[in-house]
């Protein structure tokens, strides 16, 4: 297919997307200029669009957002799942809206603009999802130019050019470089993300550790993991801040591996009892136990999980071998599933949204088997529930499509779930899952 193949830009169209098949949907641009490559994806959620375009599961990806109107609610400082945005850029029917909320500090098309991602609406956002549910997931090309002039031959090389997710290790290129203590909570209106107890946080400081990509933990959230006391008294904190040290020192500690972790993640950790470190992807083994956990947190992130695995599966598989308490969520739950021995499947279409039905099946929830969570999911690969050994249980299924949401470990302390139960954006149906992690650390 040559340009002079593809259908003309109708009046006004400054933007494109480009499929590598050589489909091409015409639209507005908005946000940043230029053009960007990777996997098509959509979206079900109706609200939390900063978190999605902030979430490191996202990277590689190009979010079709379902519900028309995106932008209500504006943006603002807090909303972010990482320092700065991993989907490459977002897909939309409407213009994007005018923002109406009292949290709102700069309106969404502004925020894309500054943040260099690549926004397209007036698009049938219902045919291209229907499209990608009949023929998968699609390589493409976003692209914004607002005087609507595209090398389209250019376009479509970059987008069959690009080798896709499957085979991709990007959690690599999205994990914090630093090893650091996370004392956040959960957000509350009138208080942003407070500590874990009252007084001020100790300011972060980059410490040595594992690998070589630009740390997206927060500075306000997350503090350096050398000794606590002499770095608050070495700066002249208040005698609240150790208290508040102590406090945390007092709580089992959960080491976190970050594959790409969003936020809320550890915020939920901390809301449920545990002093959280957390540490790169390729963090070893020896590493992870010098910093004396009590369990280990195995965390979302993007790519293809067998990739990832490379390094992963024999860190994890060691601490399975101490029995060491393991809780995997998203990606993290892909990762124990391999160290277990079972595989992973690219998915036609994966799952992304807030509304996701996951039974609890397995025969070891008494009263509760059956019963059906209503989840927040964003993957595009799964756990093949056909290749699980026989001495891992699955433990929660989709209701969607029938594929693994959940498994835990016959004789160890290690469960993962495919979904997100700290939500951000999501029902919040599954909190009890940290608890059970975390009170389990005793």
């Amino acid at each position: 297919m040559s340009q002079s193949d593809i259908p003309e830009a109708p009046k006004g169209a400054t933007g494109i997307l480009l499929l590598a098949d050589g489909t091409v949907v015409w639209g507005r641009g908005f946000g940043a200029t230029g053009s960007a490559v990777g996997e098509v994806c959509f979206n079900t959620a109706m609200t939390g669009y900063q978190e999605v375009m902030t979430d490191p599961s996202y990277a590689g990806q190009i979010v079709t957002f379902t519900f028309p109107h995106i932008g209500n609610t504006g943006t603002n400082d807090e909303d972010f799942e990482a320092d700065v945005p991993h989907a490459l850029g977002c897909i939309v029917r409407e213009d994007i809206t005018a923002p109406s909320n009292f949290r709102d500090q700069k309106p969404f098309d502004q925020w894309m603009a500054e943040q260099g991602r690549i926004g397209l609406s007036g698009v049938d956002t219902r045919a291209l999802t229907r499209r990608i549910r009949e023929a998968g997931a699609p390589n493409a090309v976003i692209a914004h130019d607002p005087d609507g002039q595209f090398d389209l031959d250019e376009l479509l090389a970059k987008a069959r050019a690009w080798a896709g997710l499957e085979g991709a290790d990007l959690a690599i290129t999205v994990t914090g470089s630093q090893t650091k203590i996370w004392d956040s909570g959960i957000w509350r209106l009138g208080h942003g993300y407070a500590p874990v107890e009252a007084g001020h946080s100790v300011r972060p400081e980059p410490v040595e550790g594992p690998g070589s990509n630009a740390d997206h933990i927060s500075t306000s959230s997350a503090r350096t993991a050398t000794d606590p006391h002499a770095a608050a008294k070495g700066k002249g904190s208040s005698s609240s801040e150790v208290d508040q040290i102590d406090s945390q020192n007092e709580r089992p500690h959960v080491v976190a591996i970050d594959y790409g972790a969003k936020r809320n993640i550890f915020r939920n950790l901390v809301k449920a009892g545990a002093k959280v470190t957390v540490v790169p992807a390729e963090t070893s083994y020896d590493e992870i136990m010098a910093l004396q956990p009590d369990g280990v947190f195995l965390s979302n992130g993007p790519g293809d999980p067998a990739a990832t695995g490379k390094y992963a599966v024999g860190v994890i598989q060691q601490l399975l071998e101490d029995d060491m308490p393991l809780f995997g969520i998203c990606l993290g739950h892909q990762m124990l599933a391999l160290a277990a021995g079972a595989k992973t499947v690219k998915m036609h279409q994966g799952h992304r949204g807030a509304n996701h039905p996951v039974q609890r099946i397995g025969g070891d929830w008494d009263a509760t088997e059956g019963l059906v969570e209503i989840t927040s999911m964003n993957h595009g690969f799964a756990v093949d529930s056909a290749t699980l050994p026989d001495n891992v249980v699955e433990t929660h299924k989709s209701l969607f499509d029938g594929s693994n949401c959940g498994i835990s470990i016959t004789g160890k302390r290690a469960f993962g779930v495919q979904y997100h139960p700290e939500a951000s954006p999501g029902p919040q149906d599954s909190f009890y899952l940290f608890t059970k992690f975390v009170e389990g650390l005793g």
